[in-house]
């Protein structure tokens, strides 16, 4: 994992999360590769909120919830950053992880913004009926992000279950 001070390139963004589909992270991987710059992989605890927003920091320590410990937070963390490892593995890209609290679309345009990243990547919403419900009672990430960024967001679709078994 590299530092987060990318000496001058202008990262992309891309949000994670635990189990996502495995498409996000080997578009952005491919993406940043390509165009030679560092990614900055976001993590949003929605359940979790903002007691103060210091940019200079990812978020003030009394901003995680209180009822989390720093055990939950320090797995989570440390299982998100195998699984972009082992996504990154081969890779020529930098790449850092940041946890942020609060609402998923706005913490991602915000972190965007603060680093000047030139795209924001995040997955299409996962199928299922929780997900849908979920969706439907917040609102989609990708389409929060599609209609108040100034930057590009990129939202990576999910293959088909039936288009992975045929490539087998």
């Amino acid at each position: 994992m590299a530092a987060e001070g990318f000496s001058g390139r202008i990262p992309l963004v891309v949000g994670v999360l635990p189990d996502q589909h495995v498409e996000v992270l080997q578009t952005a991987k491919t993406l940043a590769e390509q165009l030679g710059v560092p990614l900055v992989c976001a993590y949003v605890d929605e359940a979790s909120y903002l007691v103060e927003w210091d940019p200079s920091r990812e978020a003030h320590r009394m901003s995680l919830h209180p009822e989390k410990d720093d055990e939950e937070v320090a797995a989570v963390r440390g299982d998100l950053g195998k699984a972009i490892a082992e996504a990154m593995d081969g890779g020529t890209a930098d790449w850092t992880l940041r946890l942020l609290a609060g609402d998923p679309a706005r913490a991602l345009g915000r972190l965007a913004s603060d680093i000047d990243a030139s795209m924001i990547i995040v997955g299409s919403p996962e199928p299922g009926l929780g997900h849908r419900i979920s969706e439907a009672l917040n609102g989609s990430v990708a389409a929060w992000l599609s209609h108040h960024q100034r930057r590009p967001v990129l939202i990576v679709p999910q293959k088909k279950r039936h288009e992975t078994a045929h490539k087998n």
